[in-house]
């Protein structure tokens, strides 16, 4: 590790091969804390390769707790660490292409690197987080989604998790955890907080034979679509990658305020986004959901483009489908207790 870690320092990249073995003696717990944090220090401050994120991601996948017979499910999931404070845009998302059909296999975890992760605002929503992978299959055939909790399907990345917290700026592992869904979804609509990171994760994709994945990036700095910028798009659709971007105003809507879908914590988030799926709430959030609604729509093959998709979740919304999605979700907590 030491050889490993020096050569990184002088500026060298790993090959794949090498990045897999490193990940299988972290995952073994063979890596010291400290040997963890200088490893993420220094690729942040160099920079990622493909070749490094290939190699991390086939250690993971071969360790992980795997969810079989959803590889055509949708995953809705960013990289976190974008610092913007956003409610949770992309859990409110699986929650409406879920209630428009689309089996979504949501994979996230509590907050790392942002102030409300997934699991923290599901909880608060009164929606189940750590199921089993059986009760986790039940939920996905019955109600159109389910929660992945990452820490029990990638329990080998436990040894990781005291250095992460401990350096707390977002890390190769924020980009790793997207890539590595434990149901194996060849779709996706993944958040990346700059260009460069999505270019580099879909190319790892594509040596995962992903079918259609939309990495999505505001110019303002949210691993979202933006409403309140221009997005850069890097889609990923039968092993082709084209760029380009969207922004609000093509889909009829106007550019909101940052500030307008900004919360303080994970009660905030779960208020902000039961108050849109009831039809209520100020237009930028409305708008910032259907927008990445609509994406997860257009990549399961729901909807032919991002504009259908729009009109289609912005229905949703209105004429209480998402609502009653929602309610549908909190009511198996109860049936797991009962």
């Amino acid at each position: 590790m030491k050889h490993i870690l020096e050569k990184c320092i002088n500026g060298e990249t790993l090959s794949a091969s090498e990045a897999e073995d490193i990940m299988k003696k972290i995952m073994e717990g063979k890596v010291p804390d400290s040997q963890i944090a200088s490893l993420i220090t220094i690729l942040r401050f160099r920079g990622e390769t493909v070749e490094e994120m290939t190699g991390f991601v086939k250690a993971m996948k071969e360790n992980m707790t795997q969810l079989e017979g959803f590889e055509n499910a949708v995953d809705t999931c960013g990289t976190g660490g974008d610092g913007a404070s956003t409610f949770n845009i992309s859990t409110a998302s699986a929650i409406v292409a879920s209630s428009l059909g689309v089996k979504v296999a949501k994979h996230g975890n509590r907050a790392v690197s942002s102030r409300s992760g997934s699991a923290d605002v599901l909880e608060c929503l009164n929606i189940p987080i750590q199921t089993t992978p059986e009760e986790a299959r039940r939920s996905l055939e019955e109600t159109n989604m389910s929660f992945l909790f990452a820490p029990l399907y990638h329990s080998s990345m436990k040894h990781v998790a005291k250095a992460r917290k401990e350096v707390g700026f977002r890390t190769i592992f924020n980009l790793l955890g997207p890539l590595a869904n434990p149901a194996n979804t060849k779709r996706q609509v993944l958040g990346v907080s700059s260009l460069e990171h999505a270019e580099k994760m879909a190319e790892t994709l594509k040596h995962f034979r992903s079918e259609h994945v939309l990495l999505v990036s505001g110019r303002d700095g949210l691993d979202e679509i933006s409403i309140s910028d221009e997005t850069d798009v890097v889609e990923l659709k039968d092993g082709n990658i084209t760029k380009y971007t969207i922004s609000p105003e093509q889909f009829g809507m106007n550019r909101g305020k940052l500030e307008e879908i900004q919360v303080s914590d994970a009660k905030e988030s779960a208020k902000m986004i039961e108050e849109v799926l009831k039809n209520k709430g100020n237009e930028s959030v409305k708008n910032i959901v259907a927008l990445n609604s609509a994406a997860a729509l257009y990549v399961a093959g729901k909807a032919k483009n991002i504009s259908e998709g729009v009109q289609m979740a912005l229905t949703a919304i209105k004429d209480g489908t998402a609502y009653q999605q929602l309610k549908r979700l909190a009511i198996r907590k109860e049936e797991s207790y009962a």
